[in-house]
């Protein structure tokens, strides 16, 4: 879509000088696993859960992989896939990914094979599908849904799942690997059953349709994976299904101990460079900027933030633009890369269309920063305490207005690390650095 947007009267006018903005290192709990040694640590875990006993020659397989920007997926998927067929099983890859992919097969198979899950890549064919199967209800009336591939044409099941707190509710169980068997398994029609209610029990909805589909499926085992505050693997562990639901409370608090956050006790204007459905489930996460779909600000440990200006959304997202409306301002180049479908199909599923809502609109990055600065509710602008991030996954450096300086530099976990940078706007108006 071709959008115009004209110019307003804003009271100061869209030139302003920007604040001088500085980089710093936050820094937080880091353990990480190289990339060369997940086959090693995937076989390991493997002969560990003692799989040969569960996993018998010619057993049909199918494995659930889902959406998210996983650091190393392919190699975790492609790992877990050579030791499913040394113990003789012939494994196939099924989309876990709801809604995702605006609600088509062909749409999350090429989500897929943008993260380089294709047959050619980790040796097992990929088969995308959106019938499902009817389980029954569960957590009272609610009705459970499940891919009719992984149901009817494997004789074991698996899914390959992060394990992090979840960006719009709070529980012992949040995203993982139950929310992948309820959600992603489920396909278009069983998560849009799950979200009907909205998101206020799923603490408690989330494992009890997990453990319905649990008993009711071939299911084997997860593999759970967790991320550090610099969206590195720093855990990969094979869950079987008897360990479950514990194990994967213990792996959230592992989760949210290694999380990243921004460390300013205060914020007036958060420029986001860009979001995604890669980045997160709510395309900027929850848990960083304290805003939600639900409305559940409350439940987050987040410094307060005005103004949030989004620039861009990822190549990596396909135009799924979910989040974008927990924003205050963007631009037309974001507006004009959306794909509305994609985006109206994920947020319906999931019932709270806050997410998808558009935020004010401006021409440009600079008109976009400007319009946020002058409205971010001080008296003086240079007071503005402003803070400039890549995306919510990458926080180990951001950047800091002047007037933050001081508190940076007597934060544990904040360093200032080099000199001024300066903004830098091409001819069109749009930041190029």
């Amino acid at each position: 879509m071709e959008l115009k947007i004209e110019d307003f009267q804003l009271e100061g006018g869209f030139e302003l000088e920007l604040p001088t903005m500085y980089p710093v290192r936050q820094t937080f709990a880091m353990t990480k696993i190289e990339v060369q040694s997940i086959p090693a640590l995937i076989h390991e875990e493997c002969q560990r859960k003692q799989l040969v006993a569960k996993i018998k020659p010619g057993m049909k397989i199918a494995v659930g992989v889902g959406s998210r920007g996983i650091t190393n997926l392919q190699a975790i998927v492609k790992a877990t896939i050579t030791e499913l067929k040394a113990l003789g099983a012939e494994p196939f890859i099924v989309p876990a990914m709801g809604s995702h992919g605006a609600g088509k097969a062909e749409g999350q198979a090429k989500i897929l094979a943008g993260y380089g899950i294709t047959e050619a890549e980790v040796g097992a064919p990929v088969r995308a599908s959106m019938d499902t199967v009817y389980l029954g209800k569960a957590y009272g009336d609610v009705e459970v849904y499940f891919d009719r591939l992984a149901y009817e044409d494997a004789e074991g099941i698996i899914v390959i799942a992060r394990i992090k707190p979840h960006t719009d509710f709070k529980g012992e169980i949040e995203s993982g690997i139950m929310k992948m068997l309820g959600i992603g398994l489920g396909k278009h029609k069983g998560a849009s059953y799950l979200h009907k209610g909205g998101m206020g029990d799923f603490a408690e909805l989330i494992p009890a349709v997990g453990r319905h589909i649990i008993e009711r499926t071939p299911f084997l085992f997860g593999v759970g994976i967790i991320e550090n505050s610099c969206h590195e693997t720093a855990h990969v562990e094979v869950v079987l299904k008897e360990q479950l639901p514990e194990r994967e409370k213990e792996l959230l608090v592992e989760a949210k101990r290694l999380m990243p956050k921004l460390l300013c006790e205060e914020i007036d204007v958060l420029i986001v460079d860009e979001i995604g459905k890669n980045i997160s489930g709510s395309g900027m996460d929850s848990n960083i900027i304290g805003r939600s779909s639900c409305n559940q600000s409350e439940v987050f440990d987040a410094p307060p933030i005005s103004k949030i200006v989004v620039l861009n959304i990822t190549k990596e997202t396909k135009g799924n633009a979910s989040g974008i409306g927990l924003a205050d301002y963007t631009t037309v180049r974001t507006v004009e890369s959306i794909d509305f479908s994609a985006l109206y199909a994920n947020s319906t599923t999931a019932v709270e269309i806050n997410g998808a809502k558009l935020p004010v609109i401006l021409a440009t990055d600079q008109k976009a920063i400007v319009t946020a600065i002058r409205t971010a509710g001080r008296r003086q602008i240079e007071d503005v305490k402003v803070v400039r991030i890549k995306n919510t996954l990458e926080l180990d450096r951001i950047f800091i207005s002047e007037n933050l300086v001081e508190e940076a530099k007597n934060h544990p976990q904040m360093e200032v690390a080099g000199a001024a940078a300066s903004w830098t706007f091409d001819q069109t108006g749009n930041l190029i650095n």
